[in-house]
């Protein structure tokens, strides 16, 4: 039987740093492993949220998903997550990506997207083991730079986002984990478990050993219920997704990849949903079961039990509904006695 993966909540930019608060004590009190808070361009930047969530929690990590070197030097990203984990006294986990291009392309060029992720890890990795960085990259580079204080820890892990074929084996090669972001169907995270271990192969190394998966969440005592939200949130954020990556073909790929939905059937659904319908009238069930979970709570226990066979070490939920605290405690309850 697979390992049950550990539990772990997204927190986003869209939610105040005093939602966030509320449910990081309820995670935190209903045994979840980590917080990953997403920072999506253009809304708040989710460092204060982050620091006032660390102020009122002790135990569980704290997880930057992510940042991306477009807006962010790989410098400034070293010296805010060193400084976090200061703060939080070792809890501090970093993400980086390579964002969405569409977003991205806003403010700068998207430009070398592998290259831009290779030099902010490396310069990262440097930087965050106390060293003094010499580092000349395609991208970015750092010239004799070291943190000018006294870091917690030696090594503070670095995971990468990731979704075509490429990135995958530089999250083999070079990171602590793989964070995969929402509507990648189970049947992607199987393929990027074997390219993790590929590319953890042509670096003589182990393979990371975290494969985060975000989906949305939905627990209910009316499964039925539960199961018309999930579709609305996954019908606006599927077509959100869509749209923004259509100059990325590897991330549509990963997106329809294996989701056992006939192609016609999906084609149409994303016309539809880009048309304003809500997901509700226009998915089904199939797209729950692909890209969220969903149901009564024996139910959602059921789903996230299958997950851990497609190599999902940790499940990092957006919780839904009015009241998401009880989701939350729901499955810290049920998944403690497993």
């Amino acid at each position: 039987m697979s390992a049950v993966p550990k539990m772990a909540l997204r927190l986003s930019s869209a939610m105040s740093a005093t939602a966030c608060v509320r449910l990081a004590v309820v995670a935190e009190e209903s045994g979840f492993s980590t917080l990953w808070f997403a920072e999506n361009p253009y809304q708040r930047g989710v460092l204060p949220a982050v620091v006032a969530c660390a102020g009122v929690t002790n135990r569980i990590h704290l997880g930057i998903g992510v940042f991306n070197p477009y807006n962010r030097h790989p410098t400034l990203m070293a010296m805010e997550i060193g400084a976090l984990d200061e703060l939080s006294r070792g809890r501090a986990i970093l993400g980086i990506g390579s964002g969405v291009p569409a977003w991205v392309e806003r403010i700068t060029p998207y430009r070398r997207p592998l290259q831009a992720v290779r030099d902010a890890v490396s310069i990262v990795r440097g930087l965050l083991s106390g060293e003094e960085v010499n580092y000349r990259g395609k991208m970015y580079s750092a010239s004799g730079v070291r943190l000018e204080y006294e870091l917690v820890r030696s090594h503070v892990p670095v995971h990468v986002a990731a979704m075509g074929d490429r990135m995958l084996l530089l999250c083999g090669e070079l990171a602590d984990g793989l964070l995969i972001g929402n509507m990648c169907p189970p049947a992607f995270t199987v393929r990027a478990s074997h390219s993790l271990r590929e590319g953890a192969k042509r670096a003589a190394r182990e393979p990371p050993a975290e494969v985060t998966k975000y989906l949305p969440c939905v627990v209910d005592q009316d499964g039925n219920a539960a199961r018309k939200m999930a579709r609305n949130a996954i019908g606006k954020t599927l077509s959100v997704f869509w749209q923004a990556y259509q100059s990325a073909p590897a991330a549509l790929v990963a997106i329809r990849e294996g989701n056992e939905i006939e192609a016609d059937r999906f084609e149409q659904a994303l016309l539809r949903l880009a048309n304003g319908e809500p997901g509700e009238n226009v998915l089904d069930d199939a797209f729950v079961e692909a890209y969220g979970v969903a149901g009564t709570t024996d139910e959602c226990i059921e789903q996230i039990q299958s997950l851990g066979s497609s190599g999902v070490t940790q499940l990092t939920v957006t919780m839904l509904g009015d009241t998401p605290e009880w989701g939350i405690r729901q499955l810290g309850t049920a998944l403690s006695g497993i």
